[in-house]
């Protein structure tokens, strides 16, 4: 049994470098500078619900419902609408950044009044604004709300939320966002999470991917590309050239732990110093040993010096697990799961390893 636990923490020594070596795609670390999703909203009336709409104290629904039937001619008295299979609910849809007129997208209907349940309703026609005050399109259609309410005899069952709904393909766009890559001279990419040194190595990737100085990291966030005269596809084809191009991302070193749900997540790059820890039954033992290596007679080469880290683990009853060579938090928390130790007094360690300075990340608590 030993010998498995020792196995288990030798792989995860060998994985935790791997995936600090992953190499993901520009188009996935970061985003087109300018080129923005536009959110719309509207305020519609649903109809055609079996008697688990508004009642009249939302008054807003039934002013909403006598405008629509005055637009086709009908007066009625605000004291004469009794009808509970209307509801009023507010239209959201997010428009793409080169949707085109015509083209159809999902909206999401939520009630903002006292209505039971939209299942069966029907939202009728409802303009959508952004917030420039423009009107983008138009939503209009049946609406699914994957669940349903049912009550007899003061009795009820529910089954997921029945009182937002989506419609496929709702929102018929009739006005474009007016973005085009027409004539752009520059370009530039927005890195999801700012970092000097990605972003240097973002710009570096792509001048070698293309063989020509096209790419410089502005700040942290920003690589501005120059789109030549005579590139292929202008500006298009030259995103299309880089965006696919793998770069390795430097991270922060950092732990996440969830104190509510006993989550641990720890980054590739964390690394601990010499340290002890007594934490209830356990005793954990840290000890880096500098190894220094000497060149060759007349080799004129140069003295390094190199950590090696040794980690034991001993819990009252339950024997001692060592892990040689790397020293890391995963090493630590690998030993800790093999004793079976909780999550929350993993937690608990990490804090305490950040206390005493051996901790070398940032310890986020959410």
């Amino acid at each position: 049994m030993k010998n498995m636990k020792r196995l288990s923490i030798l792989i995860l020594v060998v994985l935790i470098p791997l995936l600090g070596m992953a190499q993901p795609r520009i188009k996935d670390l970061a985003s087109v500078e300018g080129i923005n999703d536009i959110p719309l909203i509207g305020y519609g009336v649903i109809v055609g619900l079996d008697g688990t709409g508004d009642t009249p104290r939302s008054l807003f629904t039934n002013q909403a419902l006598m405008n629509m039937l005055d637009r086709f001619g009908i007066s009625v008295e605000n004291d004469k609408v009794r009808i509970k299979n209307v509801a009023g609910v507010i239209v959201t849809a997010t428009l793409p950044a080169f949707a085109k007129p015509g083209q159809k997208i999902d909206v999401v209907v939520s009630s903002i009044g006292d209505a039971r349940s939209l299942l069966n309703g029907t939202l009728l026609l409802s303009p959508l604004v952004a917030p420039d005050e423009l009107v983008y399109g138009v939503a209009q259609g049946p609406v699914s709300i994957g669940g349903f309410s049912v009550e007899t005899e003061g009795v009820s069952l529910k089954h997921n939320a029945n009182m937002v709904g989506r419609i496929p393909g709702g929102l018929t766009v009739e006005q474009d966002a007016g973005l085009s890559f027409d004539d752009l001279e520059y370009v530039s990419y927005s890195l999801h999470e700012g970092d000097v040194t990605t972003a240097i190595r973002v710009a570096d990737a792509i001048n070698e991917a293309l063989g020509i100085q096209l790419a410089a990291a502005v700040d942290p966030v920003s690589i501005q590309l120059q789109v030549p005269a005579n590139f292929p596809g202008g500006a298009m084809g030259l995103l299309a050239a880089t965006e696919s191009i793998t770069v390795t991302p430097d991270v922060e070193a950092k732990v996440i732990v969830n104190e509510r749900t006993g989550t641990v997540v720890i980054g590739s790059a964390v690394q601990l110093s010499s340290v002890a820890i007594s934490h209830g039954a356990l005793t954990i033992s840290i000890v880096n040993t500098p190894m220094i290596s000497q060149p060759g007679p007349f080799s004129q080469g140069t003295t390094t010096v190199a950590q090696t880290g040794q980690i034991e683990v001993q819990q009252q009853g339950e024997g001692v697990v060592v892990i040689e060579e790397s020293t890391s938090v995963g090493d630590v928390a690998t030993a800790l799961n093999s004793l079976g130790v909780s999550p929350r007094d993993i937690i608990a360690i990490f804090q305490a390893l950040k206390q005493a300075g051996a901790l070398h990340a940032d310890l986020v608590i959410i």
